[in-house]
This record gives structure tokens, sequence and C-alpha cells, in this order.
């Protein structure tokens, strides 16, 4: 059997067994005949290539008699093998995935496009997963072992990893490895069908008026994408801040800080939170602050923040629906140290968010706004929002495809007002809740 077919037959476990104890047997002679000390002083790129010829000729000198697409392929593993992540090298290259899941040695699944699928790829052991996971702990000085089975970790190049291992987890070591979304405009959002132009022009409106805007949806939806598409619509020459746990957001605002966790060291000290990041963030004069997802005592900082005079901030939820994001926004900000009654939280809520923006990750794995819901109570009346535009999905058609249409509902007056002050036009497909002297003058678009 070749090597490509050992590497890539779905069903042949000890196939895959034999091609890494092979790879595993040219990486110790390949660094037998390497110059550590000198190999450290080169550039990464210059490494590789020095360790591809060394390779080449142990290959030539020793065996296997391989084809040229055989031997290019083991040269690639087994220097993937001494650089990086082994097997998980060409998946990082790979564009087209989102997300990389190993759930032991046996089995690796990708995402894809909103789907997930499983790869004829599997590492050769136990100790090489492991090796690969403690490769890529040590780059952020942090260790796993049975003391420490969880950790959250970030690639040079940006991605986030999240490790869990035996004990906690009885399928073997488990790494999950979330690439960096794109960094897409609404307009590229709208040809992707996630909104349409109606919904562009709202948004558009919203955020250049200063709105506080949540961001909401289930793991995978594409807040962060979101996100970062709204932030692109704010007005040169604010100062915005941006804070989260792993930097994603690619603002191109020339007056930008951006703020990210730290978590705590091999001691377990050093930790700085989003909370501590979002506290100290009030002290340098923001126009705007954008939190990258709250998820516990941080939100009641930044509700304070978002009413008593920075509008137009932004932040993401996890939540299933609008009024379930505020819920969930009055949960976590009842995780503060601060005992603040639910009654008062209400109060701060209310005052402080102005939409919520609710994405959905279809079966066919497209990602869309499902709804655009503005917050109408006040005070501490229990949460009442007022849906300006939902998505209307149709049953999954026979191409496995989710189709559907967008219907508008009127602008409650409030936010019509308000858009109107800050001289954003009324899209006319909302129209407006409540007929007003200057806002009839208004030319709708």
């Amino acid at each position: 059997m070749s090597l490509r077919a050992r590497v890539t037959a779905p069903d042949e476990h000890s196939g895959g067994r034999e091609d890494g104890h092979l790879v595993a047997s040219y990486r110790a002679k390949l660094l037998e005949e390497i110059d550590l000390a000198e190999m450290s002083s080169l550039a990464t790129a210059e490494r590789r290539a020095r360790l591809e010829r060394v390779l080449g000729h142990i290959i030539s000198r020793e065996g296997p008699v391989l084809s040229t697409a055989e031997r290019s392929q083991l040269i690639r593993r087994v220097v993937d093998e001494a650089l990086g992540l082994g097997v998980l090298e060409p998946l990082l290259e790979d564009a087209s995935i989102s997300e990389i899941m190993v759930n032991g040695p046996d089995q690796i699944f990708v995402e894809r496009a909103g789907r997930v699928e499983q790869l004829p790829l599997r590492f050769a052991s136990n100790e090489q997963l492991m090796q690969t996971i403690e490769r890529i702990v040590s780059t952020v000085n942090r260790r796993v072992d049975e003391a420490n089975p969880m950790v959250d970790a970030r690639l040079p190049s940006g991605e986030r990893v999240n490790v869990i291992i035996p004990p906690l987890s009885l399928t073997g070591p488990t790494l999950t490895i979330r690439r960096f979304p794109r960094a897409f405009t609404l307009r590229e959002m709208i040809n992707l069908g996630s909104l349409d132009d109606q919904m562009l022009l709202l948004l558009s409106g919203l955020v250049q008026a200063k709105m506080n805007v949540i961001v909401s949806g289930a793991t995978g939806t594409g807040k962060t994408t979101l996100l970062n598409a709204l932030s692109g619509l704010i007005p040169e020459g604010e100062r915005i801040i941006t804070i989260e746990d792993s930097a994603e957001l690619q603002l191109q605002q020339a007056h930008v800080i951006r703020l990210e966790t730290r978590p705590p060291n091999v001691e377990g000290k050093g930790q700085i939170t989003i909370r501590d990041l979002v506290r100290n963030s009030l002290r340098m004069r923001p126009d705007r602050i954008i939190v990258g997802e709250v998820r516990g005592g941080e939100t009641l900082d930044m509700l304070q923040a978002m009413s008593t005079g920075h509008d137009g901030s932004l932040a993401t939820v996890h939540a299933n629906s609008a009024e379930d994001a505020l819920m969930r926004l009055q949960t976590l900000a009842s995780m503060s140290e601060v005992e603040v009654p639910f009654e008062a939280l209400q109060d701060q809520i209310n005052s402080a968010v102005d939409v919520v923006v609710q994405l959905t990750r279809h079966g066919d794995g497209s990602r869309r706004i499902t709804e655009i819901a503005i917050i109408d109570s006040h005070g501490r009346d229990p949460f009442r929002i007022t849906s300006v535009c939902r998505f209307v999905a149709e049953p999954m058609a026979a191409d496995g495809r989710v189709y559907g249409h967008f219907e508008y509902y009127p602008l409650p007056r409030r936010i019509a007002e308000r858009l109107y002050m800050n001289n954003q036009p009324i899209p006319q497909a909302y129209g407006v809740a409540a007929s007003e002297d200057q806002l009839a003058t208004r030319e709708a678009i």
C-alpha cells in the first residue's frame, strides 16, 4: 500500500499507525543530522527549506522507494512534525476551514461553510497528540497535565485553542482550534444572504446615531464577524477601545486601542479579565467601547458605561433570541461581586441597551440576521421588545438549502426621532410608528 493510501484511507487504522511510525522514524533521523543551535538562528522559511533538503538526502540514501508525490508528502509530514503541528499543519493552511476538532488520536473533524465533516486523518498515538498539544500550549507559557487538564491558548498566527485531557476527557486528549473569521463588510454579507439593503441602511443609521447595540446568537452564528462589520460603520475620528478574550476584531479606523485579556501564568497568577479591561477602558476617554463577548460580571460594568455617556457601544452575548439576550444580560450582570437587585439590573438594561441584533445558523450552515429588535421597556418595567425586522424561513428545500424572506415593521417613534436628530435617513421599508410633522417631511430612502 502506498504512503498516500495509508494516510487517506479512513477505515484502515493499522495503516495510519504504520504511517505514523514511518514519519516518527524519519523525524528521529532528521534530528540526528542537524545542528539545533544553527537551526534556531534561521528564519522559519529558511529552517523549513534546510530541513527539507537534509531529509531529502536521508530518504535518497536509506529509502524507501517512493513516487515523487509520495516522497514530497513524506518530507512535508516529517518537517511538519519537526517544526509545526504535524497532521494539523495542512488544515491550518486551508482557508476554507473555520474550526478544527480533534477528538482523541483517531478522530479529526473540521467545519467548512457551516458544515462539520470528519477527515481521514489521525495521529499515530495518544503520545503524538499530546506532544502536539504540549507544543501549542508551551508557546504561551502554559502547561497541560493532570493537575491542569483544561487550557485555553492561542497560536502565534492567532487561532484560538482549547485543550482538555484525561481524566476530564474520557475520549482521550481533545483539541479544538478556532480560526479567526475573515473580516467581511456588510455589503459582502448581503451577497451571502445574511441581510439585505434595507437592513444595511437601518444598521448604518443605528450605529452612526450612537445607539447601543447587542449582537446575540448561539455559538458559531457569526457574532464576531457581524460585530466587526458593524464597527466599520463608526465614523473616523472617534476613539474606539476594543476588549476581547482573543483579539479577533480588525477595525480599519485610525484611532483604535485594542485590549486583550491575559490568562494566569503557570503559578496561577497574573490574570487580567474582561472586567479588568472594561473598568480600565473607562479611564481612557473612549468615544465607543466594543466588547467581543460579555460572559460574566463585566456585563454590569459594560451596562453602566453604556448608560453613562458612552453611547454607541457594541457587544456580543450568547443567546437564542432577542428576549433571551436581555434575560442573559441580567443574569450575567448579577454575577458581579456588587449585589444589585434583579429589578435594578432590569432598569440598567432598559436604560442602556437600544437594539438587539439576533443571528441564527440554519441547518444548511448559512448564517443570517433573523431579527432586529428595539428595546421599548423603561425603568423597572418587564422587558419589552419591538421587532422591526424578521427573517421568515421556509421549510428546508430538496437541495438542503434554507430559503425565506425578510419582513419589516414600523420603527418606534423614539428610534425614528433619534435617527432624524442625528441626520440619519429612515429607511422606507420600516415606515414610522407615529406620525410627526418633522418626520413626515423627512425624505425616505
